[in-house]
């Protein structure tokens, strides 16, 4: 019986996680669609003057602008990560006290999927929102996926989780006497 209810566990993880992350996934596109429609050679589109606007540019780089031109390390470097990603999805106990973990894997893996569809697609990634306030660089819901993982990733590591529940997802090895 419990095999039966760790495939079914198994499987609704799967699918749960699928689906979440082609909504998220979808949604990055859309709006990434929808900002090369509007905003492509315009001037940016001002929501709260000198603060924040929406501003097209195609960034060929990481994070920052950073490594600009470097789509066959990006390429590979996300497939390395997706795949990762899911291992570790699927080593996460199935305890209720680890499904932000799930959530937060969610989140990296339709980031880097939707920053990943573009480079492969458009040879850059589309970004538009502007925190012009404080200069931030540009940025994308994508971006924001990552980002908001991140933040709970340190947030759930610092005040969340405890070392015991780190063993539960990488068992130590032991040492051999």
């Amino acid at each position: 019986m419990s095999e039966s209810i760790q495939t079914y566990n198994w499987k609704k993880r799967a699918l749960l996680g699928s689906l979440s992350c082609v909504f998220l996934v979808f949604l990055d596109q859309l709006t990434k669609f929808f900002a090369q429609k509007s905003l492509m050679g315009k001037e940016p589109f001002v929501l709260i003057k000198d603060v924040f606007e929406l501003q097209y540019l195609e960034n060929q780089g990481a994070a920052f602008g950073v490594m600009q031109g470097k789509k066959t390390f990006f390429v590979i470097f996300t497939v390395i990560v997706l795949l990762l990603l899911a291992a570790l999805y699927f080593k996460i106990p199935a305890q209720k006290r680890f499904r932000p973990v799930l959530w937060i894997l969610v989140l990296f893996y339709a980031g880097a999927i939707g920053n990943f569809i573009d480079r492969v697609r458009l040879n850059y990634v589309v970004d538009f929102f502007y925190f012009k306030l404080i200069n931030f660089p540009i940025f994308n819901v994508a971006d924001i996926y990552v980002t908001v993982a991140a933040f709970f990733v340190i947030v759930l590591g610092l005040f969340y989780y405890k070392e015991e529940d780190y063993e539960a997802i990488f068992p130590a090895k032991k040492k051999a006497d």
